[in-house]
């Protein structure tokens, strides 16, 4: 069995294997002509139950035979055209070389002694990053999973530096439309069930600033102690970018915390024509980054930067084992004394690649297109009579749904866009994802692939009509 582990002796034997499965992939990408095959988990599953694990296949080629089955065959491909859901970008070549790059060599981000340039490799990128958002030259931070650990972290640290006694008095406050991971971060953190209230937000789905400075007041005359602030650059339903310059100066009169969740809106950073709608982001105290999002890179590739790095000691814990305290001031770089994690991949690696060999121009390039086809998108919805859409869209959402004109009941309505929704993914003609707004079912178009066209929208569109239609058609036909 030794010949399985990567080392001198087996780097032939770990080329050939590689090779093999990029070829496997490589083929299958050339060959994939729709998002998804529409399987139901009741066909797939015995199909991996059956497997059994302690009787191994022994060869490469048979597990790849075997994967192709039970994996390839019925994934989900982001990088088709017509997948147009959720937060999932098609990915680059230069960060998939990266991420084979870190696989293999296997560093951990936890201490220098495991990891080295990794480390430099990975502080440089939070500098840059903490750069362009315009933080300072005392800010820091660190890669992550993902923007739930990013908020859970930011979240964490805004409780510390709130200085409180009783934990039951603080409070959250957070858009309306911002991100589930909040509430679910105040919980992680100890806090009460009514510990984040939210905020209104207006027709453009942003939050109100008044109605934020509202609720500050109302905290201070009850004696609560608000925490932090959570604006978001760019929800997941709508895409929406909060005023954050307002609410930077909210924060600042009552001596807030101000959380920026930029998850999906950091790809602003790298824009050539729209990083003005950022503005503001500089007054934060930390901001959440997903590279995984509008980077284009694989999951995982998220960071928390924050203003303060003296703010980060308060995830900093000392094992004599790992990173003693003497390797503070010996100044040992240890990236555990600012993370959650201790075992950590080099996943910073995949950006570094990226903007080695594209640039940050080039992948903001790429946003663009995105954002410019979502502009588009919207203007054909509102021409289109059987669609009604939400907001115009600030980045590359758009949420709408179909609307019959002979069904007047709103409840038919939103079955027919379950319906719809459901229809289309079994079919595997395309991948659409779907919401709420004001009580009624939405559909919507995540736009991240700039290979997506506006004949692929209306194609989708087309489908979706269709499939509504059918549905509707058959409750008539049962009715009558």
């Amino acid at each position: 069995m030794r010949s399985h582990l990567l080392n001198d002796l087996t780097a032939e034997h770990y080329r050939r294997s590689v090779t093999e499965g990029v070829e496997r992939v490589a083929a299958k990408l050339a060959a994939t002509d729709r998002p998804f095959t529409g399987v139901t988990p009741e066909a797939l599953a015995p199909r991996i139950e059956g497997i059994d694990l302690d009787r191994p296949l022994g060869d490469t080629t048979a597990v790849l035979d075997e994967l192709d089955e039970v994996y390839l065959r019925d994934a989900v491909y982001f990088h088709h055209p017509r997948y147009v859901a959720h937060l999932n970008c098609p990915v680059v070549v230069p960060a998939v070389l990266g991420e084979a790059i870190l696989s293999a060599v296997n560093s951990s981000l936890d201490t220098w002694d495991q990891s080295a340039g990794a480390t430099l490799i990975e502080r440089k990128l939070v500098d840059w990053t903490a750069a362009r958002i315009g933080l300072g030259p005392a800010a820091d931070g660190v890669f992550t999973s993902g923007g739930s650990q990013s908020n859970l972290q930011a979240l964490l640290l805004a409780r510390e530096e709130a200085k409180t006694d009783d934990p039951a008095r603080l409070r959250i406050l957070a858009s309306e439309a911002g991100h589930f991971s909040v509430q679910k971060s105040a919980k992680l953190l100890g806090l009460g069930p009514d510990a984040v209230l939210p905020v209104p937000v207006d027709r453009d789905k942003r939050m109100r600033t008044v109605a934020l400075a509202r609720e500050l007041e109302r905290c201070r005359e009850e004696g609560l102690v608000p925490m932090a602030v959570v604006a978001t650059a760019g929800t997941t339903d709508y895409g929406s970018i909060d005023p954050l310059p307002e609410i930077a100066g909210v924060c600042a009169q009552y001596g807030t915390w101000l959380h920026v969740d930029a998850a999906y809106g950091c790809g602003l950073l790298v824009s050539p024509t729209r990083r003005h709608l950022l503005t503001g982001i500089e007054h934060a105290d930390s901001v959440t980054v997903d590279f995984h999002k509008s980077f284009f890179q694989p999951v995982s590739s998220s960071a928390v930067l924050v203003r303060d790095a003296a703010t980060l000691r308060h995830a900093t814990f000392h094992a004599e084992y790992l990173n003693p305290r003497r390797t503070v001031a010996e100044r040992i770089p240890n990236q555990v004394d600012k993370s959650l994690q201790t075992t950590r991949r080099f996943d910073a690696l995949k950006l570094w690649t990226t903007l080695r060999v594209m640039g940050a121009d080039g992948i903001g390039r790429l946003f663009d297109e995105v954002c410019d086809l979502a502009a588009e998108g919207w203007r054909m919805l509102a021409a289109d009579p059987r669609y009604e859409v939400v907001v115009e869209p600030s980045l590359s959402t758009l949420v709408f749904r179909y609307v019959p004109a002979a069904v007047t009941d709103p409840a038919a309505v939103d079955r027919a866009n379950l319906y719809a929704r459901k229809a289309l993914f079994a079919s595997g003609d395309a991948v659409v994802a779907g919401t709420k707004a004001a009580g009624r079912h939405y559909l919507k178009f995540t736009l991240l692939n700039p290979e997506t066209t506006r004949d692929d929208l209306a194609a989708v569109l087309d489908l979706i009509a269709g499939h509504a239609e059918q549905y509707l058609g058959e409750s008539l036909d049962r009715a009558s």
